[in-house]
């Protein structure tokens, strides 16, 4: 009797410092994004912002605002995958905190990768003349395809194949548990893998509504939240994508 009283209180324990350190991620990396929200100003405000200098410094700039942002709009996401491996890892007496802080880790790595990618992307737009001082495209073109091939992605069977795995932690755990540090932080590589899958294209998006755009922020994060999350989220990203695809036909229209 009072081993399960232990154990239930362990597991209580390491839940609650599991759900604290994720929630204070979230608020640090949303602080670090509100305090940039400022930058999409006005038209009338951009008229005088310089092309920004894409010096080295610069770079690691844009890099770390993207890792931070990546971080703040999709660990709220993942949070039930983080909250389950915690759960199974106190379980199978691995300890809970540490390995679970170790998946989480291996999570954000990948998005760190990924936001190199999209910082690389951003100065390649900036060098072809294609990003406003507001850090969203300045092409109505460019915009339009960024939204129909988001629209359009959401049908596809590798967006629908992540996405399962996305909205079915019981079922990642079970098909790709490892054991020890390593496996930890391997899972957490292999989880965020699907995310990216699931959500690169909607994340492009901010070329198209501002990179520092909080509706647009916001906006996505919420999505993806309800798309990974809520019952029918599959069919919610489905109608989603046709109307991003009208959205960006319409745009094409309007430029004659």
């Amino acid at each position: 009797m009072g081993g399960a009283v232990t154990i239930e209180h362990l597991l209580r324990r390491d839940r609650a410092v599991v759900v604290t350190a994720l929630v204070a991620v979230v608020i640090a990396s949303w602080t670090y994004v509100l305090s940039g929200a400022g930058m999409d100003m006005g038209a009338k405000d951009a008229i005088s912002m310089p092309v920004a200098d894409w010096s080295p410094i610069y770079f690691g700039m844009m890099l770390a605002m993207w890792a931070v942002m990546m971080a703040a709009m999709m660990l709220a996401g993942a949070a039930p995958m983080i909250l389950l491996f915690a759960k199974l890892s106190r379980g199978r007496a691995q300890g809970g905190a540490v390995p679970t802080g170790i998946f989480a880790l291996g999570y954000l790595a990948i998005w760190t990768v990924f936001s190199v990618g999209a910082t690389t992307l951003q100065w390649a737009l900036g060098e072809a003349a294609l990003m406003s001082p507001l850090m969203r495209t300045s092409s109505t073109g460019l915009a339009a395809a960024l939204l129909i091939g988001a629209g359009l992605y959401q049908w596809t069977p590798l967006k629908q194949a992540c996405l399962r795995r996305c909205r079915s932690p019981l079922d990642f755990v079970l098909s790709f548990w490892r054991e020890g540090a390593w496996g930890a932080f391997a899972m957490g590589v292999r989880h965020a893998l699907y995310c990216v899958g699931c959500c690169w294209a909607l994340m492009l998006l901010l070329f198209a509504g501002g990179v520092m755009s909080l509706a647009w922020i916001g906006g996505l994060a919420a999505f993806v939240l309800v798309e990974k999350t809520a019952p029918g989220g599959h069919w919610i990203g489905r109608a989603a994508g046709v109307a991003l695809v009208a959205w960006g036909v319409s745009l094409l229209f309007a430029l004659g």
